[in-house]
């Protein structure tokens, strides 16, 4: 039989000033906690053993909450989403005032132009009659 090969992690020592950095990273809003044990493959109570340490914003003895992050991208883009159609219902509203104007003044240029009296049509029915192409 062969031995069967494990795989033993060894044991990691972090320095303070790398502890640190991954705090900022969370408290700046760049990460969340799930996203800092993925990307340095840490483990999520390491970070919020950091975050209660080194944090200026987070007091120890308070629980840190953070939103779900699939939940905080979701209100993100619904967010701008509003606002985006917030500026398209605007737009189309000017639009469409743009063209109630336009409308106004046709029908009121219209009015004044009248057709002369001694003017001929300008379809081609007269001239059929004379070629005798309609009877």
């Amino acid at each position: 039989m062969k031995p069967i090969k494990q795989h033993i992690q060894k044991r990691r020592k972090f320095t303070e000033e790398f502890k640190r950095h991954i705090v900022q990273e969370f408290e700046s809003g760049k990460f969340t906690v799930r996203e800092l044990e993925i990307l340095y493959g840490l483990a999520k109570t390491n970070i919020y053993r950091w975050i209660y340490k080194y944090s200026t914003t987070h007091e120890h003895g308070y629980q840190v909450v953070e939103l779900k992050h699939s939940s905080y991208m979701k209100i993100k883009d619904l967010q701008k989403q509003i606002k985006e159609l917030k500026e398209m219902l605007a737009d189309k509203q000017i639009k469409i005032e743009l063209l109630e104007k336009q409308i106004e003044i046709m029908e009121t240029h219209r009015g004044h132009s009248k057709k002369k009296p001694g003017k001929k049509p300008l379809s081609g029915l007269d001239n059929t009659k004379k070629r005798g192409g309609l009877k």
